[in-house]
């Protein structure tokens, strides 16, 4: 795999999806709003995904996370004027709360096909929408340092990205249901803790001659390099508001940037245990912002919430150099105002699962 490194730079994918403003249920009609916008924006860059209820905004190379939400908040105008055209609305949650998940239309793609071939019941279940974040790195021999760096922030990314508690019309009990969903896929969930850029390649070489690549385009891991010189951050949830989006594509893109510059100070970048990463995620998932999550490898526990407020704390010098300082800040706003998880169960259910 090549990897070209890159700038600080960042970038945002932001899946969402159309509704019947009536029922409130999924429509597959993603096709008529792509044509639509083909014809009226040449060249615009919302695409198609997995399923055709779905459209994915893609930002362009950005240098601040600012002018990223600016290109999101031009795609989204467009999507919703073609939207109120087409008589659908759009909405933006990990998961829809009722709509089932057999009754969906896959999108027309042979690599969607062969997915759908290989895991059967479970890649149908992929009723689920999130948030990528690429951050440019400058070398590929500081990707892997800092991917395993970034796993220690997991939970806090996922526990105020969380919104998606709802199952076909159950409370699952889970801050994000999406998080346990995709990772029943055979190439997703947390990656390896590849020690360098070597153990990677090889890593891919065996991929490609198991014949995994060839079925499903590429690994699915929550974060992982990109052949755009990028780390890729993929497991948030969708979220409500482009506030939020805003709020955590800051606090990734200055995360990113504060491990690489670490290592290019010579200093060692932090590890969990692969087991207590996994725990993290787990228990983000389940709890969101009320998690007691590990913070080093002695396994000290704290409350995810106190632990986001330092590290906001340490990274603002950083995002005012990188020009997102308010965007960093507004992940207070979403600590303090609830996850979308709570706001959706409030409205959605009158009791509990527990």
């Amino acid at each position: 795999m090549e990897f070209p490194g890159s700038a600080p730079t960042v970038g945002i994918e932001w899946e969402v999806a159309l509704i019947d403003p009536e029922s409130r249920d999924l429509v597959a009609r993603a096709p008529e709003m792509l044509a639509e916008l083909d014809r009226r924006y040449p060249g615009h860059t919302v695409t198609r995904e997995f399923l055709a209820n779905t459209v994915e905004m893609v930002t362009g190379v950005h240098d601040t996370v600012p002018g990223a939400v600016e290109d999101l908040r031009g795609q989204l105008r467009k999507i919703m004027e073609v939207a109120d055209d087409l008589g659908v609305r759009v909405f933006s949650a990990g998961t829809h709360p009722f709509a089932h998940w057999g009754d969906q239309v896959l999108s027309a793609k042979q690599s969607y096909n062969e997915i759908i071939e290989r895991t059967q019941y479970w890649g149908r279940q992929m009723l689920i929408w999130g948030i990528h974040v690429h951050v440019g790195v400058g070398d590929r021999d500081r990707v892997w340092p800092i991917i395993n760096a970034v796993m220690m922030q997991y939970p806090h990314v996922l526990a105020l990205s969380a919104s998606s508690p709802a199952w076909e019309g159950l409370d699952t009990g889970y801050a994000s249901n999406r998080t346990l969903l995709y990772q029943q896929l055979p190439t997703a969930g947390m990656p390896y803790q590849f020690a360098d850029w070597e153990e990677w390649e090889a890593f891919n070489v065996d991929q490609d001659r198991s014949g995994v690549i060839n079925h499903t385009g590429s690994m699915h891991f929550d974060v992982r390099p990109s052949r755009y010189g990028t780390v890729e951050v993929r497991f948030a949830d969708a979220t409500m508001e482009v506030r939020e989006v805003a709020a955590i594509a800051a606090f990734i893109h200055c995360l990113v940037v504060h491990y690489e510059r670490e290592w290019v100070a010579g200093r060692a970048l932090p590890t969990l245990q692969y087991w207590h990463v996994a725990e993290n995620k787990w228990r983000a998932a389940r709890y969101g912002l009320d998690a007691l999550v590990i913070t080093d490898r002695d396994t000290t526990e704290r409350l995810v919430t106190d632990d986001i407020a330092d590290w906001v704390e340490r990274l603002t010098p950083l995002a005012a150099e990188l020009g997102c300082s308010a965007e960093l800040a507004d992940v207070l706003r979403i600590i303090d105002r609830g996850g979308d998880y709570a706001l959706q169960r409030g409205l959605l259910f009158t009791s509990r699962c527990v």
